[in-house]
C-alpha cells in the first residue's frame, strides 16, 4: 500500500507543524509541511493529499482572535479546493489552533448539507479560558464519538493542553444537544468522580481547564472524518513524554500516537 500522503498546512505563527507532520510519518504517512502561501499560490495541489491536518501554534498571531484569519483565507481563496477536498473520502484534523480555524471556518461541527455553508451568524465559537490567561497542562479526556476516524477503538486519554482561547461557547444549549445526539461531541474533559463528585456537571479547573461548554474538548462531523480538538496529541507520542513515566508501572492505556494511527489505517 502506498503512504497515505498528509498535508500539514501551516501559516505565519504556526509552530507545531515538526512534531504534527513527525507523529504522521511515525504512523506511517508520508507528511509534507506546506506554507499557507504555497497552497494560495496552487491551491489544486490539495487533490494530491488524503489527509489535511492544520496543526497548533498562534497562526497571525492571534492578533484578532484564535484563528481567524487563517480561516479567512480558507472561506475566500481556498474555498473551492477545500470544499473539492471535503467532499471525497479524505480525512482532516485540526489541533489547538487548527481547532479554532476549522471551527471558524465553519468546517466543524458541519452539518449534513456540508461545507461550504452559507455566511449566516455562527452557533459556537472558541473564546478565552474563564481564568483569562493562557494555560498548559494535562488533561484527562473522554470519548463520546468512537465513530470518528481518529478516535476509534479509544476510551480515554490523557493529553496535554497549551491555549488561551480554548473554551467553547454556544449561542443556545440546543446546540450541544444537537451536537450529542448526531455524534459531534467528539471528546469531552473528565476527572475520577471520587476526586470531582459529579463528572456530569461542568468540571471546576483543572479538570476542564478552560471552562468549556458541557466540558467539550473536541469536535466531530457528522461523517466522522474530521475532527477538532484542543489538546495535542503530537505531544504525547513517546511514553517518556508522560510526565508520571517514571512513577507508573505502564503508560496510558492510549497514547496520542493512536489518533495519527487511526487515520493511516483508515486507508489501509
Amino acid at each position: 500500500m502506498a503512504k497515505p500522503r498528509v498535508c500539514v498546512l501551516r501559516a505565519p505563527g504556526t509552530n507545531c507543524d515538526i512534531e504534527t507532520a513527525f507523529a504522521f510519518e511515525m504512523a506511517g504517512a508520508q507528511a509534507d509541511r506546506v506554507h499557507l502561501f504555497e497552497l494560495l499560490r496552487q491551491p489544486d495541489q490539495l487533490s494530491n493529499y488524503q489527509i489535511l491536518c492544520v496543526p497548533g501554534g498562534f497562526s497571525y498571531g492571534d492578533d484578532v482572535g484564535a484563528g481567524v484569519i487563517f480561516a479567512r483565507q480558507l472561506q475566500g481563496q481556498l474555498r473551492d479546493a477545500l470544499g473539492q477536498f471535503l467532499q471525497k473520502d479524505t480525512l482532516a484534523l485540526g489541533i489547538c489552533n487548527g481547532f479554532q480555524v476549522l471551527l471558524k471556518a465553519g468546517v466543524l461541527p458541519g452539518d449534513a448539507d456540508g461545507w461550504p455553508q452559507d455566511e449566516s451568524a455562527p452557533q459556537a465559537t472558541l473564546t478565552w479560558n474563564h481564568n483569562g490567561k493562557y494555560t498548559a497542562l494535562w488533561v484527562r479526556l473522554r470519548i463520546h464519538a468512537p465513530q470518528n476516524v481518529f478516535l476509534k477503538g479509544i476510551e480515554e486519554i490523557e493529553l496535554p493542553i497549551a491555549h488561551a482561547e480554548g473554551r467553547i461557547c454556544v449561542t443556545d444549549d440546543q446546540i450541544t444537544a444537537d451536537w450529542s445526539e448526531h455524534g459531534q461531541v467528539a471528546l469531552k474533559y473528565t476527572a475520577d468522580p471520587s476526586v470531582c463528585g459529579d463528572s456530569e456537571g461542568l468540571l471546576p479547573y483543572p479538570f476542564n481547564p478552560n471552562g468549556s461548554t458541557a466540558n467539550i474538548a473536541g469536535l466531530s462531523d457528522r461523517s466522522g472524518r474530521i475532527l477538532g480538538l484542543m489538546p495535542h496529541p503530537e505531544r504525547f507520542i513517546h511514553r517518556t513524554q508522560h510526565p508520571r513515566w517514571t512513577r507508573e508501572e505502564a503508560p496510558p492505556e492510549h497514547s496520542g500516537r493512536r489518533l495519527f494511527e487511526n487515520a493511516i489505517e483508515y486507508f489501509a
